[in-house]
């Protein structure tokens, strides 16, 4: 994503998540877009590694879960020019019933996915300032209606899409915010969830899984735009969206939707 698009031009990013998958993938696009890229990670050692890798400006350790740490992330970047541009994409994914997560579990999800975007989205205003900006959180598509086997996960997802949904409707003129929600993505992630379990196979159960470039082409080019909400695929979000308002008839389908993403899973192995 270059000067081209939507008249957005190139200027300074944060990426959070940014050493691996999506995050990884969101990093690498901005900089071959000239945007001066500051990556984060919560494994600092990593997030360095990335960076010098991709060729970004810096790249810092940052645990979401900290309020102030934004806003440290935030003056950092600050020096590198304007702030133009922030990614909320930080995520964790505990797959299981809800029941049968740790405490530890439940709340890691909550504060890492949701707190993460909420103080990330506070920064990312205040190093906007007067100029405006864009945010984009990386959600996902299990937000938009029920996702058994992954419920504390989907939770967080949908409450990242009605804090950009709310905080669209605040936000001042020139300051734009989105969020983006992808079917399964390969990922570590993805790979580290139980491959028997029912969340590992609604993540499978679509037309095969997305890469974090398709992804990351789809989130860089929310920069300048004004949809708040975009689904990847667009049909799977209606289908998801759909099941959401008759959640009865969608949990009696689950089985055949969790069947067809294990053979999928299969398949791919």
């Amino acid at each position: 994503m270059g000067a081209g698009a939507r008249g957005v031009e190139p200027g300074v990013a944060v990426v959070t998540g940014g050493a691996s998958g999506i995050g990884r993938a969101i990093a690498a696009r901005l900089v071959r877009g000239a945007h001066r890229v500051v990556l984060t990670d919560r494994d600092e050692a990593a997030a360095r590694r990335t960076a010098a890798q991709l060729g970004a400006r810096a790249g810092l350790r940052l645990d979401v879960r900290d309020p102030q740490a934004h806003h440290d992330v935030a003056a950092a970047a600050g020096e590198l020019g304007r702030v133009r541009a922030w990614f909320n994409n930080a995520g964790v994914a505990p797959d299981g019933d809800l029941a049968a997560l740790s405490d530890a579990q439940v709340r890691e999800v909550v504060e890492v996915n949701l707190l993460g975007a909420l103080w990330g989205t506070r920064a990312a205003f205040q190093a906007f300032g007067s100029q405006g900006g864009d945010v984009v959180i990386t959600s996902s598509l299990f937000g938009l209606g029920p996702a058994p086997g992954l419920s504390a996960y989907a939770a967080t997802q949908a409450a990242l899409i009605s804090l950009a949904t709310s905080v669209h409707g605040e936000t001042p003129p020139g300051v734009r915010i989105h969020a983006l929600c992808p079917d399964g993505v390969d990922t570590e992630m993805l790979e580290a969830m139980n491959p028997a379990g029912a969340g590992h196979a609604l993540l499978h159960s679509g037309r095969g899984l997305l890469t974090p470039e398709e992804v990351a082409r789809v989130a860089v080019g929310l920069l300048g735009s004004r949809r708040v909400v975009r689904s990847l695929p667009a049909w799977r979000g209606a289908m998801v969206r759909g099941s959401g308002l008759v959640p009865g008839p969608a949990t009696r389908a689950l089985p055949r939707v969790v069947g067809r993403g294990r053979r999928a899973a299969a398949r791919a192995d």
